[in-house]
């Protein structure tokens, strides 16, 4: 018997092996399905805000999920997609490129599958997801830079005989983005029956690219007139990419808003989706984060900032335009992550980032209506 793949001699199959690695096969896809039926839908939460006349908000709270973060839907179709293609097997090592919410959710599959599993995060990861991961068995390898992840995990996937799930590459392709309770169909089901029951824009930050891939192409197979801004943060590649053509761009310097933006455009990130994006500071992003998580009484988290503040320049550009109607955003995850950097005084002066007069502004925006334009812009 030769190898389909290389023509080269390969040993028989024994028909115990192959009843074995199909009843794993079988017992693993139950799993991951089995986890897919019971965090399927996560809340849509819709607050008030009493300056926005006209204007009704709604936040997709994936903070709700097992592992606490949007990264929990990725995951899951990350391992189904390994699986199904035979790339992950009983045993198998798997190796992860992530800044830490990924690899949280990746570590919790891994566990429940029983298999070896590496997270390479750079060294700037917050000690509460370094936690999560090694709480459900998972082993960080740390790099210095963001820059370093890739090469880094490939290698130790080859050292290791393993796989690199790879969700840089792999996030748009692994979603079955015409349907299947993908976020957006769940978004869209949820909206049926509100006054605006299609938004007439969903805001959405970049981290691989994969979600913003997911919701703009399902609006497009659905032909809603709905369209999608993509917001990015203050030290990533998206945002030039898109406004360039340049697929090629880089960053130099990592982004301080874990899990969104990235010194590359990442292979998921399908810009031709994509019906404007703006760049927003990294101190509007926190700033937002706050006014949020007081309004909600809970914390979110850094890149649920990044979405409001588009949020709100979206919303502030409609009500300038005399235009009505509905607008959804996300929750990535929870703000309980984040004490020891977004919410700590400290690392905010450490870091030389002045929230106050986005907070100023956010706040004065969602009680008046009023939001200075021309005072402070977002950098794109």
């Amino acid at each position: 018997m030769t190898s389909p793949n290389t023509g080269l001699p390969c040993p028989p199959l024994t028909g115990l092996q192959a009843c074995s690695d199909h009843t794993w096969v079988k017992r693993a896809i139950g799993i991951l399905q089995g986890d897919g039926r019971r965090s399927a839908d996560t809340h849509l939460v819709n607050p008030v805000f009493r300056g926005l006349k006209g204007i009704s908000i709604y936040l997709k709270d994936e903070s709700t999920h097992p592992t606490g973060s949007l990264k929990h839907r990725l995951a899951r179709s990350l391992f189904l997609y390994g699986i199904c293609n035979g790339r992950i097997q009983q045993g198998t090592t798997l190796v992860e490129a992530s800044s830490g919410s990924t690899a949280v959710s990746e570590s919790y599959f891994a566990h429940l599958l029983d298999l070896p599993f590496i997270a390479v995060m750079p060294k700037s990861t917050s000690r509460q997801k370094i936690e999560a991961i090694e709480r459900f068995g998972g082993r960080c390898h740390f790099v210095e830079s963001p820059r370093e992840v890739y090469e880094v995990a490939a290698r130790l996937a080859a050292e290791t005989g393993g796989y690199y799930l790879d969700q840089f590459t792999f996030a748009e392709r692994a979603t079955d983005w015409r349907g299947n309770n993908n976020i957006a169909e769940s978004i869209f089901d949820q909206m049926r029956g509100e006054a605006h029951p299609v938004p007439r824009w969903v805001v959405m930050s970049a981290g691989t690219g994969g979600t913003s891939a997911t919701i703009g192409r399902y609006i497009r197979y659905r032909d809603f007139d709905t369209r999608l801004c993509v917001v990015d943060v203050e030290h990533s590649a998206f945002y030039e990419a898109y406004t360039t053509g340049n697929p090629g761009a880089t960053c130099a310097h990592p982004s301080r808003i874990e899990g969104i933006g990235r010194p590359r455009v990442e292979p998921s990130f399908i810009p031709g989706v994509v019906d404007h994006m703006i760049k927003v500071p990294d101190a509007a992003s926190i700033a937002a984060m706050h006014v949020l998580s007081d309004r909600l009484f809970r914390r979110v988290g850094g890149s649920s900032g990044t979405n409001f503040f588009g949020l709100c320049w979206i919303a502030a550009n409609m009500m300038k335009a005399g235009e009505e109607g509905s607008l959804v955003s996300l929750i990535c995850d929870s703000g309980d992550r984040y004490t020891s950097t977004y919410y700590n005084p400290d690392w905010l002066k450490q870091n030389d980032i002045d929230i106050a007069p986005y907070v100023a502004l956010t706040e004065t925006f969602l009680d008046t209506g009023e939001f200075r334009l021309d005072a402070l812009r977002p950098m794109g």
